[in-house]
């Protein structure tokens, strides 16, 4: 498990006083007004420095921040492309039965009828409900609904997540 979560990545600079644009990776916006530090991370989300936030706004879909040590633009413009990340300690506290999308991705998905079907590789938003994209060995990607009445059971220490398919969905895959 890592010891950071992604929250956002970073746009480009706005405007001349060193502000960053960051798009959102979470789902809670408000979640950076709160925010004091976070992580730069490279695209290969190693850690390059810590930066302490100075101030956070949401504008639109996408949030500004301004670092205590950023005051220009060129300074502000190094950090476009980099993700914005924040330590679990920092992190927002889920409710039961929820969990970080980045702590999902790599589980053993187990349907009670087919066995074993893959690995998660990724999460996505829908509207309706999130879909849980599943990595087969040699076959299509398998989505999945993420809901109370598919998912049963996640163990993230067993690193496994039990699901009961729909009847038909399996089939559409294979």
């Amino acid at each position: 498990m890592k010891d950071y979560l992604i929250v956002g990545k970073i746009g480009g600079a706005h405007g001349v006083r060193g502000e960053v644009r960051v798009t959102p990776l979470t789902d809670d916006v408000r979640r950076f007004s709160k925010l004091k530090e976070c992580q730069i991370l490279d695209e290969k989300e190693n850690l390059k420095t810590t930066k302490k936030v100075q101030s956070a706004r949401v504008d639109d879909s996408r949030v500004l921040v301004k670092f205590e040590d950023v005051s220009d633009r060129d300074e502000a413009a190094k950090w476009n492309g980099f993700f914005l990340a924040v330590s679990r300690d920092a992190a927002v506290k889920l409710p039961k039965d929820r969990y970080f999308i980045a702590d999902l991705i790599g589980l053993k998905v187990i349907d009670d009828e087919h066995g074993e079907l893959g690995t998660i590789k990724d999460v996505i938003n829908s509207g309706a409900s999130d879909i849980i994209i599943v990595k087969r060995k040699g076959k299509n990607e398998l989505l999945i609904p993420y809901l109370k009445t598919v998912v049963t059971n996640v163990d993230l220490e067993a690193g496994t997540m039990s699901v009961t398919l729909p009847e038909g969905l399996y089939e559409i895959y294979e």
